[in-house]
């Protein structure tokens, strides 16, 4: 990929949720000048160049990088090694900040790290051995999680964290803009949600986690399990975390219109995806042991929550793969 000076100063201006360090290391080095006139003549170019960098389309390509407004979080300890084994995919982050993730799919770490369903058209770019997985021990910083800290700030410091750690160890670098595409919205349908509420409020949920692809537990918010020919299992979800969580299995990017709010404890019967796929083997069943070739597709089963899928168009961030390495074991 060619970069530019444009580029270099976007990376400051545009970054968005990501840390990428080595792009503001560039700018920083490109911005370097040995004398004072040079240096007086470089904040002159420099501040002339953000005026006009202020001043590009809305529509240009939002460089995710390291800096960012907020403090910055990051990984003091990490270890990265392949995996091989035929074990199930694990992540935890515990509470102390202390990360362990075990035989993780490269492209699960990044669906993670951007709040992305992993199987989806809002990523493209994706290297071909992104199915290679990984262990990763990671330890944050002493201050990067305080007590007091809402679920909600917890987990997206926990992203920008996976974040930073995907760009020091595999060199990851993205750019993401916004473009206006067909989705799936979800509604309430006429009669009303049909909805249980969770046993949780939000202020009650176990720290920990991240998003729809941590480990569920009984008492873990935010997370599901369940999958094509079966069920939907969330103890405590929101209808953002379910939109989230399905459009794995959609044809479209999903999304919430309900205008619903809280944490909701949902289960339902095993259903059909809506994207393409091979067909399922004459006879085969589910986990509740009905055909899978009689089991509804996910409208039928918003339908039975009271809720409904609608086809619409809406502005949807979508994020490129510039760049990526298998990194170092160690």
């Amino acid at each position: 990929m060619r970069t530019d000076s444009r580029q270099l100063l976007a990376v400051g201006i545009f970054g968005g949720k990501s840390q990428i360090r080595h792009r503001i290391e560039m700018l920083l080095r490109h911005g370097r000048t040995s004398s004072a006139q040079a240096s007086t003549t470089g904040l002159v170019a420099s501040a002339l160049a953000l005026a006009a960098l202020m001043l590009v389309s809305s529509a240009a390509p939002r460089w995710i990088a390291f800096a960012q407004q907020q403090p910055r979080f990051a990984f003091e300890v990490t270890a990265v090694k392949p995996n091989t084994s035929r074990d199930q995919p694990a992540m935890d982050f515990s509470p102390s900040g202390t990360l362990h993730i075990r035989n993780t799919p490269l492209l699960m770490l990044i669906a993670s790290a951007y709040n992305l369903p992993f199987q989806s058209q809002r990523l493209t770019g994706v290297p071909g051995w992104a199915g290679d997985r990984f262990d990763i021990d990671a330890t944050s910083q002493k201050d990067a999680f305080p007590a007091g800290l809402t679920s909600k700030v917890r987990e997206e410091r926990m992203r920008q964290m996976l974040q930073g750690l995907l760009a020091d160890r595999f060199k990851l670098a993205m750019h993401s803009d916004m473009k206006v595409m067909p989705v799936y919205a979800v509604a309430v349908a006429k009669g009303g949600p049909k909805l249980e509420r969770a046993k949780i409020e939000e202020k009650d949920c176990p720290e920990g986690g991240l998003g729809p692809y941590a480990a569920a537990t009984v008492n873990s918010c935010h997370t599901f399990l369940g999958g094509r020919g079966r069920g939907l299992y969330g103890q405590a979800i929101t209808i953002a975390d379910m939109a989230l969580a399905v459009a794995n299995w959609a044809d479209r990017p999903v999304i919430d219109k309900t205008g619903l709010t809280g944490l909701f404890h949902i289960e339902t019967t095993p259903w059909l995806p809506m994207n393409p796929g091979p067909p399922p083997a004459e006879g085969a069943k589910g986990e509740d042991g009905s055909l899978i070739a009689d089991m509804p597709t996910l409208p039928g089963i918003f339908e039975r929550m009271g809720l409904k899928l609608e086809s619409d168009k809406a502005p949807v961030e979508m994020f490129t793969i510039e760049h990526i390495e298998k990194p170092d074991a160690n």
